[in-house]
C-alpha cells in the first residue's frame, strides 16, 4: 500500500533513512518531536511511503512550494528517495513518485524537481523512467554547516 506517512510511522521511516544515506537512527530528543511535528502538521509537506506486511520499506518527500510567478502556481520539489536495499528493483519507489505526481498535479503545480547525489547511470536510468530529465535546468548547492 502506498500512502502517506502517519505519525506513528517515525520509527519505521527512521530505519527506512538507513538505507538511504543516514549513519544511525538520531536520537529521540525535543528536537526531533518538534520537527516530525511541524512536518506532520505542514499541509504541503508530504512523505509518500510504501509499506509490505506493515514495514516501510520504500518512501520519497514531496513539498508544495507556493509560488508568485507562473501564473501563481506552486512547483513540488522531491527529496530522499529511497527503498529498502532487499527491496529494490520490484517498482517500489516508482509507486511513491507517482504518489507524489498525483499530489503535484491535484496541488496544480506546473513542475515538479528532485536532486540526486547518485552518479550511478542506474540510478540516473530510474529518474529518467520516472519522467525526469537533467537537460532542462542546472542544479547548483550550497553546503551549509
Amino acid at each position: 500500500m502506498v500512502r502517506e506517512v502517519q505519525e506513528k510511522d517515525l520509527n519505521g521511516l527512521l530505519e527506512l533513512y538507513l538505507h538511504l544515506h543516514e549513519e544511525s537512527v538520531p536520537e529521540y530528543t525535543e528536537h526531533l518531536r518538534n520537527t516530525w511535528q511541524t512536518i506532520i502538521a505542514d499541509e504541503n509537506h508530504h512523505i509518500i511511503v510504501k509499506e509490505v506486511d506493515g514495514k516501510l520499506i520504500s518512501s520519497c518527500v514531496c513539498v508544495i512550494i507556493p509560488n508568485l510567478t507562473r501564473g501563481i502556481r506552486p512547483y513540488a520539489f522531491v527529496e530522499n528517495v529511497v527503498t529498502h536495499e532487499e527491496y529494490r528493483g520490484k517498482g517500489y519507489a516508482t509507486e511513491c513518485l507517482n504518489y507524489a505526481k498525483a499530489l503535484a498535479k491535484k496541488a496544480n503545480c506546473y513542475k515538479m524537481m528532485l536532486l540526486t547525489g547518485s552518479k550511478k547511470e542506474s540510478t540516473l536510468k530510474f529518474y529518467e523512467r520516472a519522467g525526469y530529465n537533467s537537460s532542462d535546468k542546472t542544479a547548483f548547492i550550497q553546503w551549509l554547516e
